[in-house]
């Protein structure tokens, strides 16, 4: 077994790897197209996209005003292909893989957890949008892509137009109970220092994958098993295990001191929140209340599911992202 400076030291090598083969690829041009069509989005060109921190693999579809789509935990871009076809018929769509996830690289840590705060995952989506040509737009973030929605909104009004933000609340680390704990119990196993969680997930990474879809609020047979193999292809990958531990540490500290430095700024653009009544953020929290403190202008509504909604219920969170984007 691996010592934590040797498991480190591995995986930083390999992250440095990933990213130094991609920034070559990315010399040609900013946003370079992939020859072979992505899967499960028929119509959409796959790019990989380098940004000031990292290489952002995106899907681009469709037409019309600009739209980006950012994931959760521990899925890819993958999570929004039940519902960016059609969405791609009124929108010029663009799903990424967040910085550490899914096709992307996986840059080192940085201090304190640096490189995988929200707010470099935010600019990443901001340069991707950019050498896409789309200067402002519209963001749908689900789990994990919606703190990153939510830090882009904060940081970067002047670019986004409209926000919607798929099943978390804000801050859940200040109203910590005996449910949460029980019920996101990753949050605390992943920000362990490393290699420990790296160790255990890599031990069986499959077995662990399918425990964050199978649990009783997560959404049985919600995910197909043609997503469900890409996440895999992707999560069984160490770089990918550890960056994601790296993500969860980001957000148990340097995430909290950007969050804490705030101040009065909150979410202005025009804010569109969902949620699973099911799920554990539905069940614990008075959503729209949170959200009201950070927001001053934020509608929402709970849909009949657990936490991976675009998969779940798909047409139902297709109808309210297509009422609140029009």
């Amino acid at each position: 077994m691996l010592d934590r400076r040797d498991f480190l030291k591995t995986t930083l090598v390999t992250s440095m790897t990933a990213v130094e083969a991609t920034a070559v690829e990315a010399t040609a041009a900013d946003a370079q197209v992939s020859a072979q069509p992505p899967r499960l989005f028929p119509g959409f060109t796959a790019r990989r996209i380098q940004t000031s921190g990292a290489a952002i693999h995106t899907l681009v579809g469709g037409s019309g005003p600009p739209l980006l789509l950012i994931h959760g935990y521990p899925q890819t871009h993958v999570e929004w292909h039940k519902i960016a076809p059609a969405l791609a018929q009124r929108f010029t769509v663009i799903a990424t893989d967040l910085r550490g996830y899914g096709d992307s690289s996986k840059p080192p840590d940085g201090d304190n957890h640096v490189t995988y705060s929200k707010r470099a995952m935010a600019l990443d989506q901001i340069e991707v949008m950019r050498a896409l040509g789309h200067e402002r737009f519209a963001v749908v973030g689900h789990d994990r892509g919606g703190r990153v929605a939510w830090r882009m909104c904060v940081e970067h009004p002047e670019r986004v137009t409209r926000a919607a933000i798929l099943d978390i609340v804000p801050l859940p680390y200040s109203t910590v109970t005996r449910e949460f704990a029980t019920q996101y119990f990753h949050w605390f196993f992943l920000i362990q220092p490393a290699p420990f969680p790296e160790t255990l997930i890599g031990n069986n990474a499959e077995y662990y994958l399918r425990s964050r879809f199978l649990r009783p609020t997560g959404g049985t047979g919600a995910v197909t098993d043609a997503a469900f193999a890409e996440y895999l292809r992707c999560f069984k990958d160490p770089a990918t295990i550890h960056a994601t531990c790296e993500d969860y540490r980001a957000g148990a500290t340097i995430d909290l001191e950007h969050s804490n430095a705030d101040g009065s700024r909150k979410v202005t653009c025009p804010l569109l929140v969902l949620w699973g009544e099911r799920g554990t953020v539905g069940r614990l929290y008075d959503v729209m209340k949170i959200w009201r403190e950070h927001a001053t202008n934020v509608t929402g509504k709970a849909l009949p599911a657990g936490h991976f909604l675009p998969e779940e219920v798909p047409n139902e969170t297709l109808a309210e992202l297509m009422s609140f984007l029009a």
